[in-house]
C-alpha cells in the first residue's frame, strides 16, 4: 500500500508530504507543514558477573526513551487546537492536557502523481500517548517579506505506539 504501480511496472514512492495529524480531545483543525522528531531509543545496560569468563559484559536492555516531536503549521482561525496549547503552556494552569496525538502519513490515490484526489487510504501511523505541549514558538513577525507566519509547537509524549 506504500506505492502505486503503473502500467509499465514502475513503483513510485510514498511520499512523506501527506499527512494527517489529530489529537484526542481537540475538535479544532490545524494544518501543519512539517512534522520531525518521532523517535524511540533503547538505552543499553552492560553487566558483567564478577566470575564471568569472558571479559566482555552482557547487554541488556534499559529504559525507552523518547524525544521530543516537533509540529509546524501555518495560523489557523480554529481556536481548539490553539486552546489546548494554552492549555499547556500557561503559568496559570491546573493539570496539563495529556492526549492521545496520532500521526497518519496517508497515500492520495495509491501515489499516483498528478492524480485527482478523490480518496485517501492510510498507510503509515504513529501514535504519541500522554502527549503534552512543551514548547511554543511564535512565527517570526516581518512586514517587508511576504512569507506564511509559521507556528511551532513542540510536544513531549510518553510511548510511540506503531500500529501498523
Amino acid at each position: 500500500m506504500g506505492t502505486y504501480e503503473n502500467a509499465s511496472g514502475l513503483s513510485y514512492p510514498l511520499t512523506k508530504m501527506n499527512f494527517l495529524v489529530s489529537v484526542d480531545g481537540v475538535t479544532g483543525v490545524a494544518a501543519f507543514s512539517e512534522v520531525s522528531g518521532i523517535e524511540a531509543t533503547v538505552d543499553v545496560i552492560e553487566f558483567r558477573q564478577g566470575n564471568a569468563h569472558s571479559l566482555a559484559p552482557v547487554k541488556i536492555p534499559g529504559l525507552v526513551k523518547h524525544g521530543n516531536v516537533t509540529l509546524k503549521f501555518g495560523y489557523t482561525l480554529d481556536s481548539a487546537f490553539k486552546t489546548w496549547i494554552q492549555e499547556c503552556v500557561s503559568e496559570v494552569r491546573g493539570e496539563i492536557p495529556r492526549s492521545s496525538v496520532q500521526i497518519e502519513m496517508i497515500d492520495i490515490n495509491g501515489g499516483a502523481p498528478n492524480a485527482a484526489v478523490t480518496t485517501i487510504t492510510g498507510t503509515r501511523v504513529w501514535v504519541l500517548t500522554n502527549a503534552w505541549v512543551t514548547k511554543y514558538t511564535a512565527p517570526d513577525l516581518n512586514a517587508s517579506q511576504s512569507e506564511v507566519a509559521i507556528e511551532t509547537v513542540e510536544l513531549a509524549y510518553e510511548e510511540l505506539i506503531i500500529p501498523n
